[in-house]
């Protein structure tokens, strides 16, 4: 598959997971009272979970990572973890300059999730899923 169309395909995963973040985090943080810190990382892991299967299965389909499903995305999760950081950190950055996002706290999802997608396509593209799938 060509760089682009797994760039256009992982953009879609990218908006699929954006809405699973930020739909969760604020779900959390409004109905349920939580902490917008603590909301978040659950949004993450969930939001992590849905592009790696959304990954796996379209954007990198013709490509491998040699291991199994479970190893597979516990590694989605590490590699993604730069990512998140990048992620969390704009978050932090965001809510702690402007107040008034704490009743928004998906604004700030989104603006760190816009600014990790760079990051996460180069990792899953460049170090878990680099082999084409064997023919066989």
């Amino acid at each position: 598959m060509r760089l682009g169309r797994q760039a256009g395909l992982f953009a879609i995963g990218g908006a699929i997971g954006l809405l699973v973040d930020a739909g969760t985090v604020q779900a959390l943080v409004a109905w349920a009272h939580w902490n917008p810190y603590v909301a978040r990382v659950l949004s993450f892991l969930l939001a992590a979970t849905a592009t790696w299967a959304w990954n796996r299965h379209r954007t990198f389909a013709d490509r491998a990572s040699g291991r199994s499903p479970l190893t597979e995305w516990l590694h989605w999760l590490g590699l993604m973890g730069v990512g998140a950081l990048v992620n969390y950190a704009l978050y932090v950055v965001l809510l702690l300059s402007f107040p008034s996002l704490y009743r928004w706290p998906a604004l700030a999802a989104a603006a760190g999730s816009a600014a990790a997608a760079l990051v996460n396509f180069s990792t899953a593209r460049g170090v878990l899923f680099r082999r084409p799938k064997r023919v066989v």
